[in-house]
């Protein structure tokens, strides 16, 4: 065999070599990509999942509210149109919006229900009460869950080198469930 054609395989397989390399570098980062991406649609879902179950309460809870608090209508009006804006919300970024405000309506709801002994003794509304106060305390889990499924897909995106395929491949950043500005100030009770 000639020195050259040693030199030639050589190189040939050296040039082999680095493409595979390449090829399982670039394969495994587009995988685990792919594996962070359907970890955050998961949580996501789960997400929605204890969305869902709070969207489903509080016809009941105001329905109960209402009841006692005839005067309170604006309060009221204020969580059926938070509520209609949950389900008419498209994408994460507005439904993360829209849960806040939700948010932020339930919350002064359950502040006006301080006023009416009647309707903090009432077994139905202690019962949704109750109902919601789990359901919040699941959409807190699930948000952290969330979050921190955001969180490990966004590094693993930014991170070098492998953000130079991220973009070609087409992975974007996933937005956070952030906290609404409003939960930084506490609700004022007033009797």
């Amino acid at each position: 065999m000639s020195s050259g054609l040693k030199k030639a395989l050589i190189a040939g397989g050296v040039i082999f070599i680095i493409v595979i390399s390449l090829y399982g570098f670039i394969k495994g980062m587009y995988n685990n990509f792919v594996a962070l991406d359907e970890t955050v649609k998961a949580s996501w879902a789960q997400v929605e999942n204890q969305l869902q179950r709070r969207f489903d309460l509080i016809p009941n809870l105001v329905e109960t509210v209402k009841g006692y608090a005839k005067q309170e209508r604006d309060v009221l009006v204020e969580v059926t149109n938070a509520r209609a804006k949950v389900g008419g919300a498209g994408n994460i970024p507005d439904k993360i919006q829209a849960n806040n405000e939700l948010s932020g309506a339930l919350s002064r709801l359950l502040l006006v229900v301080e006023r009416y002994p009647d309707l903090k003794s009432n077994q139905n509304f202690l019962h949704l009460q109750d109902e919601l106060a789990g359901t919040e305390n699941r959409i807190a889990v699930e948000r952290k869950r969330y979050n921190d499924a955001v969180k490990s897909f966004n590094i693993a995106i930014r991170s070098f080198p492998a953000n130079l395929f991220a973009g070609m491949f087409g992975f974007k950043s996933a937005a956070f469930f952030d906290a609404p500005a409003a939960a930084a100030t506490p609700p004022a009770v007033k009797f």
